[in-house]
C-alpha cells in the first residue's frame, strides 16, 4: 500500500492557529478527511498518518475521533505533555487506542537545547514500553540536540520530520549533511521525505533544487528508513498535492520496484505498526 506518512487536519481557529497568518490565506480554512480523500484517490495513495498541529490533548482527541470514523487514517501521532508528572498516565490512557501510534512536540518552536532537557528526555523515555514512536520536528540548527537525544535512547523509535527543514533555496551548507549523517548512524532513526516545498524562498522552486538534499538523505538513511509524507495542507503554500508528490516520485523513478514500495508505504507501515487490510 502507498501511505502518506505525514499530513494534518484542523478546523481553522484564528486564535489557536495564529501561526497561520494572513500570508498563508490559502490554508486559513478547515481541512478534514472529506477534503483529503479524493486527493489521495487521485494520486493513488491508499491511506495516511495524521500528525498533530496543535500542542494540546484536545488535538489528540480530535485526530483520534477522525481516525475512528475514517478508514483512510491508519494512525495518529498526537501530543502529550511529556514534561508533566502525569505523562506516563496519559500515555497509558492513549496507548489503549490501537490508532494512537506516537507523540510529537513542535520542538522547532522551543529553545535549541529543548531535546536535551532532563524533563523532556524523561518523558521520551516513557514511550518505548508502550511501543510509541517520537516524531522529531526541529530546524537544521537544532540537529545537534536531536543527535544527543537519539543517542540516549537506542531502543526508542524516532523519525525526523521534514529533513530538519534545511533552507532548500540556499543549497547545501556544511553543517546539515554532517548532522544528518550523524543522526542516521543510529539505526532506530527514520526520516520523512516531507515538508520540502515550504522551505524555499518565496515558495518558488524547481525539481533540481531538491536533488542534493535527497541525495544526502538516501546516502545517510538508505532505502529502509525513509518514508513519504506530504505535509498537506501546509504544502499548499508552495505546491498542490500532486506537484509535491511528483518531486519524490521523479527522484525515485529509477529505483527498483521493491525500493519504491518501501519508500512509498512499506517503511511507514513498519515504523508506525500500521494495521492494514491488504
Amino acid at each position: 500500500m502507498r501511505i502518506d506518512a505525514h499530513q494534518h487536519f484542523w478546523k481553522f481557529d484564528p486564535v489557536r492557529d495564529a501561526w497561520i497568518d494572513d500570508t498563508m490565506s490559502v490554508i486559513q480554512r478547515d481541512f478534514l478527511p472529506k477534503d483529503l480523500q479524493p486527493i489521495l484517490t487521485e494520486n493513488n495513495i491508499d491511506a495516511c498518518v495524521a500528525v498533530q498541529a496543535d500542542q494540546s490533548e484536545t488535538e489528540t482527541e480530535f485526530l483520534l475521533a477522525l481516525a475512528a470514523k475514517n478508514e483512510l487514517i491508519k494512525g495518529v501521532v498526537g501530543w502529550v505533555d511529556l514534561r508533566k508528572e502525569n505523562a506516563e498516565e496519559r500515555l497509558a490512557h492513549y496507548a489503549k487506542n490501537p490508532l494512537f501510534k506516537g507523540v510529537r512536540h513542535i520542538a522547532q518552536g522551543e529553545p535549541d537545547d529543548f531535546l536535551k532537557r532532563k524533563d523532556v528526555q524523561g518523558g521520551i523515555g516513557l514511550l518505548a514500553p508502550y511501543d510509541l514512536t517520537y516524531d522529531i520536528l526541529v530546524f537544521a540548527r537544532q540537529l545537534p540536540a536531536a543527535i544527543e537525544l537519539v543517542k540516549a535512547f537506542p531502543k526508542q523509535k524516532f523519525v525526523l520530520d521534514h529533513l530538519a527543514k534545511p533552507q532548500i533555496s540556499k543549497g547545501l551548507d556544511k553543517e546539515w549533511p554532517t548532522n544528518i549523517a550523524a543522526l542516521a548512524e543510529h539505526p532506530n532513526v527514520f526520516c520523512k521525505l516531507s515538508g520540502m516545498v515550504t522551505e524555499t524562498d518565496d515558495f518558488k522552486w524547481k525539481q533540481s533544487d531538491f536533488t542534493p538534499f535527497l541525495d544526502v538523505i538516501f546516502t545517510s538513511f538508505g532505502m529502509d528508513r525513509v518514508m513519504y509524507g506530504s505535509d498537506w495542507p501546509v504544502c499548499l503554500l508552495a505546491a498542490d498535492y500532486t506537484a509535491q508528490l511528483n518531486i519524490l516520485q521523479e527522484y525515485i523513478a529509477d529505483f527498483s520496484e521493491s525500493e519504491q514500495s518501501k519508500i512509498m508505504g512499506g517503511n511507514a507501515t513498519s515504523f508506525y505498526d500500521l494495521k492494514l487490510k491488504l
